[in-house]
């Protein structure tokens, strides 16, 4: 488990082992997450998303407290997984993190409470599965424009598909100015009470 420049953000590369009959490996470990975080994931809910070469999902977070921590895992094919730091406040506040997952490698990405997160499928039928440690909760859900010039990220694809939601979705200095974005201060202490 592997923390990346933005506190809260973590790979996890799983140890794969090959024989006549395919792959095995273990995609997640209660007590190497809890190790790296110091806490562990409380699994509310889990999805799949299977998407077309160019489909970018996101950019999405939700209020804290209790936001959704994510575990992100590429089971299919290839996509860019991108996470920002929304955390106002924080000393990377702003700032992007991108990690290719693929079906080839079977990293995880792991995103604490707090952190934008989006993907760009990079092939055809990407197959994504994340566990959630909240259920989805439309009133609390919230999202950045992922093709916001001022974050400057390269999505890796020439023609992008988004959703009519992510389309709308504002800038994120209009989700700061209009006071939507998570306090860094708030998600700290709340990372404590899950301890």
């Amino acid at each position: 488990m592997e923390e990346l420049p933005i506190k809260g953000a973590y790979l996890y590369t799983p140890r794969l082992f090959h024989d006549d009959r395919g792959t095995f490996m273990e995609s997640f470990r209660a007590a190497e997450l809890a190790e790296a975080t110091g806490h562990g994931l409380r699994l509310s809910q889990a999805n799949t998303s299977v998407s077309a070469r160019g489909v970018i999902r996101g950019i999405h977070y939700a209020d804290v407290p209790p936001s959704q921590a994510k575990y992100v895992t590429c089971l299919s094919g290839r996509i860019l997984d991108v996470v920002v730091d929304l955390r106002v406040g924080s000393p990377t506040f702003g700032r992007h993190e991108q990690v290719v997952l693929d079906s080839e490698r079977f990293q995880s990405l792991y995103i604490s409470e707090g952190l934008g997160h989006g993907f760009a499928a990079l092939t055809d039928n990407a197959t994504v599965f994340y566990l959630c440690s909240e259920p989805y909760a439309p009133t609390r859900e919230r999202g950045i424009n992922p093709l916001d010039p001022e974050l400057g990220i390269d999505w890796r694809v020439a023609d992008p598909v988004l959703s009519e939601k992510d389309v709308q979705a504002p800038s994120m200095k209009q989700a700061l100015d209009e006071g939507l974005l998570p306090d860094f201060e708030t998600c700290t202490a709340f990372y404590r009470t899950l301890s």
